[in-house]
């Protein structure tokens, strides 16, 4: 399998309000940065649609090196919280639904393809790709902006 690398990263302004995700992928020399947004969202599913959005463009089943700053993101893939929302029909726990499941429900799919390991990061603390996929997801929340 081709090894990727995918830095990722959600901004909002406002929680909820004008949203944005950058995303930048790495195969080998070749580099790709995507970027989009939403008038009205949460930092949470910008974190997601950052990662949705660079695995849907690999063509094959990749192995997939994730870095994002959401420990969201990273917590509910690295430690199966997810899939076991999933399982429960979306229940986080008897009482409390698991929010975003569509979003989750494409993520786990791409999963499903892809072998994908997330790693965390800490968040504007210099690390130059997640400082890059901030601009990118700021620039794109800044568009929605009146």
């Amino acid at each position: 399998m081709k090894q990727v690398t995918i830095y990722t990263d959600g901004a909002c302004s406002g929680n909820p309000g004008p949203g944005g995700w950058g995303a930048v992928l790495r195969y080998k020399d070749t580099e790709r940065e995507l970027s989009g947004g939403e008038p009205m969202t949460t930092n949470n599913r910008m974190e997601l649609m950052g990662v949705i959005a660079a695995l849907e463009l690999l063509r094959e089943p990749c192995e997939v090196t994730l870095y994002s700053d959401s420990q969201y993101v990273c917590n509910a893939l690295k430690l199966g919280w997810a899939r076991k929302w999933q399982q429960n029909g979306w229940m986080r726990n008897k009482r409390e639904p698991a929010l975003n499941p569509e979003l989750w429900e494409r993520l786990l799919s791409l999963c499903d393809i892809h072998d994908v390991t997330p790693v965390w990061v800490k968040g504007h603390a210099g690390h130059p790709e997640n400082e890059r996929c901030d601009r990118l997801a700021v620039a794109q929340s800044q568009r929605f902006k009146s």
